[in-house]
């Protein structure tokens, strides 16, 4: 008897370490695109590093439930103080239109824009627009978090499709990809931070570096 109670014992002992944990609900996020622009030149643009250009809607992200835009409003900080165009706090004013209005212009060579979210998040995604006027292909996107405002301590990089380490912060295995309304989503796996730094390093157009607006979803 005191055999079959220690199988018994045993058996359900099994049972509940092969019993997956709860995992936390999880939604679609609701992201506001922007109006589409339809008009332009074809571009003369070819990389082994660049995906191919998707004319389908994205799949919905998801993420817990009641994730949100954690970065509306948010100080912005720069590696160039003055814009060409624009201002760095359109970085997180919600208009992502394609119009010059809404666009930010920033000089030449690797230039970065950090967004302060005040207390640190656990942030489940970032999105980027840098321009959709037209096709462009933006160069060397890297996309860290961290809790140090200098970015020299606990850092994670999200993203990084520099290939050839042109922008000096190591070679990235994520992709170019041609601009639209879409933006480019980046999963940010719950990463737990203050401030998020974009990268970039000039674009097909220009040596310019540009951006329409930068979401930071989290909670």
């Amino acid at each position: 008897m005191k055999s079959m109670l220690k199988l018994g014992a045993v058996a359900l002992l099994t049972l509940v370490a092969v019993v997956p944990a709860v995992s936390e609900d999880l939604a679609p996020i609701e992201i506001e695109l922007p109006e589409a622009f339809f008009g332009g030149t074809p571009l003369d643009y070819w990389s082994a590093n660049l995906e191919p250009e998707s004319y389908k809607d994205r799949e919905p992200f998801m993420a817990p439930a009641g994730t949100e835009v954690v970065s509306r409003n948010k100080p912005v900080t720069s590696s160039f103080e003055n814009p060409q165009l624009g201002e760095l706090s359109m970085l997180v004013d919600g208009d992502k239109d394609y119009a010059k209005s809404s666009l930010i212009e920033l000089g030449e060579g690797t230039q970065w824009v950090q967004i302060d979210l005040e207390e640190s998040k656990d942030i489940y995604a970032v999105l980027v627009w840098h321009f959709h006027e037209g096709k462009r292909v933006y160069f060397d996107l890297v996309v860290q978090i961290s809790d140090d405002p200098e970015f020299k301590e606990g850092v994670t990089t999200i993203y990084n499709n520099d290939h050839d380490n042109s922008a000096g912060l190591g070679v990235g295995e994520d992709k170019e990809f041609m601009e639209s309304n879409q933006g480019r989503l980046i999963d940010a796996k719950g990463t737990k931070g203050r401030y998020v730094r974009c990268y970039g390093k000039g674009n097909t157009a220009n040596d310019l570096n540009h951006y329409v607006e930068v979401e930071v979803w989290g909670k």
